[in-house]
């Protein structure tokens, strides 16, 4: 296996409230290789967005990133001057929002927008920046861009700024795109254009990408690997394939069942039940303990340690699943 594009370790993220310490993001590790998707998968809440702004270096005060390693090619970006770590954003590392407007300024031309991007992190004249951005955007699906270039933001439908967006992230051949969300707000069509394209430019390019989702059906078609997170934590991760088909943790089972797909016609779901615990406080033992079936003493009063599980999965969990072989 090649070196991975992004290597976390037991990172942890906290916010301090007058209430207490917030943990949104507790201990998490893993690893991206080149031209890897990992789904960052789990409830609202869970912290999944939080371990991606944590990567970026984007946790204003009254948050912090209390310890752990985030290592891009090598280099721990915990290490970089707050000038380095923004001339990096960007370029060498991209992050895609859920709402395009939250990259998109309203009152410029896209063009305006793409050209000013690209030559913040490249010494190239204007006139060439141009033709890098109407590639770009060609790259994407983007009918005549030529033209589309020249056009607003509230010109284009909710679809084409997603994929100019996505242009954005995706010109300056970054090693590593962070996604969060991109596709929920769209229809099922134009998703599946997206992630099809963003599919074929990813492998062509060996960009590694994190796509934070709760849409266990979107990882399922996208991802290589799958990450499960739950209160903070990562309880499970592994092979989207052997994850999803054989889930060990109570949660990534319980998160399977609630999918429509999963359950034969005219049946009903199988949700999770209870809600999610609030981050400040959290149960003594395991997080998923009020809500798991297969909860014993030992686990409202301890909690589970990550460990492997077999070869190429870990798990947090003292009762898990068996496994089929």
């Amino acid at each position: 296996m090649s070196d991975p594009v992004l290597s976390v370790r037991e990172l942890r993220t906290q916010f301090e409230t007058r209430a207490g310490t917030v943990t949104a993001v507790d201990r998490v590790s893993f690893d991206v290789g080149p031209g890897e998707v990992l789904g960052l998968v789990g409830e609202s809440g869970s912290g999944k967005t939080i371990t991606g702004f944590s990567i970026l270096g984007l946790i204003d005060k009254p948050g912090r990133i209390a310890s752990g390693e985030v290592l891009l090619n090598g280099q721990d970006l915990r290490q970089l001057a707050p000038a380095e770590m923004h001339k990096l954003r960007g370029d060498r590392v991209a992050m895609i929002f859920q709402d395009p407007m939250m990259t998109l300024n309203p009152v410029l031309r896209i063009d305006t927008q793409m050209i000013e991007t690209i030559r913040a992190h490249r010494d190239v004249s204007k006139g060439r920046a141009r033709e890098m951005a109407i590639e770009a955007l060609g790259l994407v699906g983007i009918p005549s861009p030529a033209e589309r270039v020249r056009t607003y933001p509230h010109e284009m439908s909710g679809g084409m700024r997603q994929r100019v967006v996505i242009a954005i992230a995706l010109m300056l051949e970054p090693d590593l795109i962070i996604a969060d969300e991109p596709t929920t707000a769209l229809d099922v069509t134009i998703q599946s254009q997206i992630l099809s394209e963003m599919q074929k430019l990813l492998a062509a390019r060996q960009t590694a990408l994190i796509w934070i989702t709760h849409d266990l059906t979107v990882v399922a078609g996208l991802a290589h690997r799958v990450a499960v997170m739950y209160a903070g934590q990562i309880v499970e991760q592994g092979p989207v394939d052997d994850l999803l088909d054989n889930p060990a943790h109570p949660y990534t089972r319980g998160l399977i069942a609630s999918i429509p797909s999963s359950v034969p016609r005219g049946e009903r779901l199988v949700p999770i039940k209870g809600m999610t615990p609030s981050l400040i406080n959290l149960p003594k033992g395991c997080a998923f303990a009020p809500r798991c079936p297969n909860a014993s003493a030992r686990c409202e009063s301890e909690r589970p340690e990550q460990e492997m599980l077999g070869d190429v999965r870990t798990l947090r969990c003292f009762h898990p699943i068996e496994v089929a072989s």
